[in-house]
């Protein structure tokens, strides 16, 4: 029941409606108490009345693009009401507290901390009058505890948003780690696990049909080797399938077309060939893509890799990925030398024109030369509507 009534409140708080309803309110009251002061008030009543409605209707201007400006005008008709009448009324009061909450919960915390200092003016240098002084400390110290409150408040909000992005990248990593690691695992036992069995089940096989004068007895048991070695062949192929799926590539060895599910597993190979860092970043909304955009974009890494490899062994390599709305751009730098001077292409091979080939097909662009900073720069920008339009 308790959380109920606060998510009421809160939808209420965060209503423009609402606010501007609070503010007509402690408006009224504001009003209504500088009528009944009336006597006591020196200056004209219409002023008084002005003030009264300048120290509290911009409260509800909270949830505009007007918080910020309503917050100043409110302080400063405060403070001219409480140097010229003596006083601030518990409308105005209540307003000033929440205009300055609300701007350090979403605001400027440096413009709200700022706004608490003239009633301490007001308190300590202004006028040699008693009642001035004492609405103008407590104004200020409850004016403090308002923006100490909407900062804090404020600071838990960003711990909390910073912690959450902290453990999902955290989560992402882990999970990447893992998916990494099964992929290595499954890929070791199928190279190596599963050819020693196949060679098993072939020499059981062999033996029992060229070994003559074999007794029936051994070659029974010969058989039965073989039989034995297909069946775990068999039921090791079907865990490598398990494990191919949990890492996120395809049950099957043969890939005639690969794509990008398949980037990590050719960075790794990169990686383990050249020792050297090489690393995926992917930036924008991931989005599913056309097949012949996914082999192409996995061609161009592969080229560009390779030639990283001929030309810059030992260079650091970044292979980045930014999704566009309409365009899919994909960058890869290295940190070697350079090509030589007056070249734009590192090499006259055939790499690079394959690499043109591929990106004039699906009617995209392809840029290459030296990188800002040294290093070689690969970047084709594919068109993804284009991709739509051929298919």
């Amino acid at each position: 029941m308790r959380q109920e009534i606060k998510r009421v409140a809160e939808r209420i708080a965060e209503s423009p409606d609402r606010q501007a309803a609070a503010g007509a309110v402690l408006a009224l009251l504001a009003c209504g108490e500088t009528l009944v002061r009336g006597g006591s008030i020196d200056t004209d009543l219409s002023f008084a009345l002005s003030l009264a409605i300048s120290t509290t209707t911009p409260a509800g201007l909270l949830r505009t693009r007007l918080a910020t400006a309503a917050t100043v005008g409110l302080t400063a008709a405060g403070v001219v009401s409480l140097v010229s009448f003596h006083l601030l009324t518990v409308g105005g009061l209540v307003a000033q507290l929440l205009v300055l909450h609300r701007l350090a919960v979403r605001g400027s915390r440096r413009l709200a901390v700022a706004l608490v200092l003239p009633y301490v003016a007001a308190a300590l240098v202004g006028p040699q009058i008693n009642e001035i002084r004492v609405y103008g400390v407590v104004t200020a110290v409850l004016a403090a505890a308002a923006v100490a409150h909407g900062t804090g408040r404020r600071a838990r909000a960003e711990e909390v948003a910073r912690d959450a992005t902290e453990r999902a990248m955290a989560d992402t990593h882990h999970e990447h780690v893992a998916r990494g690691e099964r992929a290595r695992i499954a890929r070791e036992l199928h190279d190596v696990v599963a050819h020693h069995i196949s060679m098993i089940s072939v020499q059981a096989e062999t033996a029992r049909l060229t070994t003559p004068g074999m007794p029936e007895v051994g070659a029974k048991r010969l058989a039965d080797i073989g039989v034995t070695a297909r069946a775990a062949l068999t039921e090791m192929r079907r865990l490598l399938g398990v494990l191919r799926e949990d890492a996120g590539t395809p049950p099957v060895t043969r890939r005639p077309q690969p794509g990008l599910t398949q980037l990590n597993e050719l960075l790794d190979e990169a990686r383990g060939a050249t020792g050297a860092a090489t690393r995926l970043i992917v930036s924008g909304p991931v989005a599913p893509l056309d097949p012949g955009i996914e082999l192409t974009s996995y061609r161009i890494v592969q080229e560009a890799l390779t030639n990283v490899r001929r030309h810059a062994p030992g260079a650091a390599v970044d292979v980045e990925l930014r999704y566009h709305r309409e365009v899919l751009e994909v960058r890869i730098r290295d940190n070697g030398p350079g090509p030589p001077p007056g070249t734009g292409d590192r090499s006259p091979g055939h790499g690079l024109l394959g690499m043109r080939e591929r990106v004039a097909a699906v009617g995209g662009e392809l840029r290459v030369g030296p990188a800002p900073g040294g290093g070689f720069l690969v970047v084709a920008r594919l068109p993804l509507a284009a991709a739509e339009a051929v298919r």
